[in-house]
């Protein structure tokens, strides 16, 4: 029989009744692996570095010193006409409100999806079981395909505008929700389940009253705080033209000087927005996990 304590290669082991001596072995061992992926991982890095370095055509080393030169400009001239902020504010909350209700949108377009394909997709829950793999494999396929590249496919089918990002984006949502919401599904406790299973409930209704109450406000509060990540990713967008306060950034930073204020503006609007969201959201989810509803 052979010994695979300490691994399955030939050799001596240490020895088993000195617990000390094996615990120490291991921790030499772990160390000994742990030093030698650090040294191939800064070799990669320096190698990376350098090949990055040739091939870029400004120089690193030589544009450091220029770095702030832009943010400079552009803070420069947003003090000079500052007194416009509070105007270029009221000007831009139309596409700021544009841009939260596609977050909005497809957040709950991306949240309806990510339960379906959890629940068809969670061991013992599953519908259809033989199915499992093949719809866990459509969710790592929705979630690793970025938001903007879904968008610009759809912007040659669609043309601009929300439509085509409040679909890129409740795609892309769909698979990282319906991931998470899986994880959460597969600790619900199935006495519930089997009960309605006795009494001849269908997988609708087993579902939505043994399962959904147990795994709510998890759920909630992971789209709440997937929620925060679509508002910045539908400003994003708005640079490949699909609208929203990002589309008036990206043409304000075209322009160039003359329209800085403009993009100063629209980057504290985005920064208080976020902010706020992000302090709500923060507020429910807590309260949510912990179990007592607002």
């Amino acid at each position: 029989m052979v010994d695979i304590a300490f691994g399955p290669e030939p050799g001596q082991r240490p020895d088993v009744s000195m617990p000390s001596g094996a615990y120490l072995e291991m921790v030499r061992r772990k160390r000994m692996y742990g030093g030698i992926l650090l040294v191939l991982f800064f070799a990669l890095f320096a190698s990376g570095w350098m090949l990055s370095e040739q091939r870029n055509a400004g120089g690193f080393w030589s544009g450091l010193p220029q770095i702030d030169d832009f943010a400079g400009e552009v803070l420069s001239e947003a003090w000079a006409n500052r007194a416009n902020l509070p105007a270029l504010f009221v000007e831009f909350i139309p596409s700021l409100i544009e841009t939260v209700n596609i977050a909005a949108v497809s957040t709950l377009l991306g949240g309806l999806a990510a339960m379906i394909l959890a629940l068809l997709s969670t061991r013992g829950l599953a519908c259809w079981p033989r199915l499992i793999g093949p719809f866990r494999r459509l969710m790592d396929v929705l979630r690793a395909i970025p938001e903007i590249v879904i968008a610009l496919v759809l912007i040659y089918i669609l043309g601009g505008g929300p439509v085509p990002a409040v679909i890129a984006i409740a795609l892309h949502t769909s698979g990282a929700l319906g991931k998470l919401f899986s994880e959460v599904a597969e600790n619900a406790d199935l006495k519930p389940v089997e009960g309605l299973t006795s009494v001849g409930a269908k997988w609708g209704q087993r579902m939505w009253l043994g399962v959904i109450p147990q795994v709510a406000p998890n759920w909630i509060s992971y789209g709440l705080l997937r929620f925060e990540i679509n508002v910045r990713a539908s400003a994003i967008l708005g640079f490949v033209g699909e609208g929203g306060i990002g589309y008036d950034l990206k043409l304000a930073m075209q322009w160039g000087q003359g329209r800085y204020d403009q993009v100063v503006a629209i980057f504290i609007l985005l920064f208080l927005t976020i902010f706020v969201i992000d302090r709500v959201s923060d507020h429910y989810r807590n309260r949510l996990v912990k179990g007592t509803m607002p």
